[in-house]
């Protein structure tokens, strides 16, 4: 199961408390304060790792809590700190304050440690107040309390491409012919109802990861279909690969289709709509779609972007494709 958000509670551990304690030993009536600082409280951490993909386990467990630090004691002996809890997510994950929703952090790389509850200070013993006018002190300091917070966890996966398009343009079909992926394929919207990662071989050694969403309608960004839930996965991806279905009934117009799903990008966030886009004629394979791509290509080649028909069924223009997509993904000078 894919689950992409999620909400926990953490709880830091508490610091313990200082000692009051004097020494007390044979011929050594009045030896002095010797009473021991507290143990600080463990840290709540969250360490990414490679090996999760989505945020599942956290709809069954939402409540972290780490140890807290042991008291301190007499003959000067501090306590033992509290372990830390550290809790595994997904590299991509996107960590905010659940009230106020500010950024804490943004955890992109395997291994990737975040503090996000702070343990408490241990209490001073009795011996820390030690003073040439105070020679006996019976004070010492109660442990200071660990951090807790609520915190929102959202998960962003970490693709290169990502394949966008209106429901049912053959995104999946697509997928399934480039990587080993095997997305649930049918003749009807909505198939895909989470996202999709393959791995697609391009030229020589060289990978890329290609995430395919559910399909976007009008007024996605505001919540309509299901592709809004899943936009957040293609604002990591540097080149979009926006599929545009040719099989469309007469009199339909593939362009308007084409801005639609662009102005559904760009209400999300600007930023998806100035990523670096190639567009897909797809189902090339149908000879109805032949007359419509006549009309579709000139009309989007005209603003600057390269149109390359495709059939996910045939083959047509796939190697055509992944050379451009090696060559956009490709670094400067190679």
């Amino acid at each position: 199961m894919f689950i992409d958000e999620a909400t926990i509670f953490l709880k830091a551990g508490d610091g313990g408390r200082g000692c009051v304690s004097f020494r007390r030993e044979k011929y050594v009536p009045k030896g002095g304060p010797d009473g021991g600082d507290g143990g600080k409280g463990g840290d709540v951490i969250l360490e990414a790792d490679r090996n999760l993909l989505t945020l599942l386990d956290f709809r069954y467990k939402h409540r972290y809590s780490a140890e807290r630090g042991e008291h301190g004691r007499g003959k000067d002996q501090t306590g033992h700190n509290g372990s830390d809890c550290v809790i595994r997510v997904p590299v991509g994950t996107v960590v905010r304050a659940q009230d106020s929703r500010m950024l804490l952090a943004d955890i992109i790389a395997h291994g990737q440690r975040v503090v996000v509850a702070r343990g408490g200070r241990g209490g001073r013993g009795n011996a820390r107040f030690k003073s040439s006018t105070n020679q006996a002190p019976r004070r010492a300091d109660p442990g200071e309390a660990g951090e807790d917070r609520w915190l929102a966890l959202e998960l962003k996966l970490l693709a290169d491409v990502g394949l966008v398009g209106l429901p049912n343009a053959g995104k999946s079909t697509l997928l399934s012919r480039i990587s080993a992926a095997r997305p649930k394929i049918a003749p009807y919207p909505f198939t895909t109802l989470t996202p999709q990662l393959g791995i697609v071989r391009l030229r020589g050694e060289r990978t890329c990861v290609v995430a395919d969403i559910p399909g976007l309608i009008e007024g996605a960004h505001a919540g309509r279909g299901v592709g809004h839930q899943f936009l957040r996965h293609i604002e990591r991806t540097r080149l979009v690969i926006h599929l545009v279905d040719m099989a469309v009934e007469e009199g339909h117009d593939p362009v308007k289709d084409f801005d639609l799903v662009n102005q559904e990008l760009a209400a999300y966030a600007q930023e998806l709509s100035r990523k670096p886009q190639v567009v897909a004629a797809t189902k090339m394979d149908i000879p109805a779609a032949k007359y419509t791509f006549e009309r579709f290509q000139p009309a989007i080649a005209s603003r600057g972007l390269r149109v390359i028909a495709i059939s996910a069924v045939t083959g047509e223009g796939l190697e055509t494709l992944l050379d451009e997509i090696n060559s956009m993904l490709a670094p400067e000078g190679v």
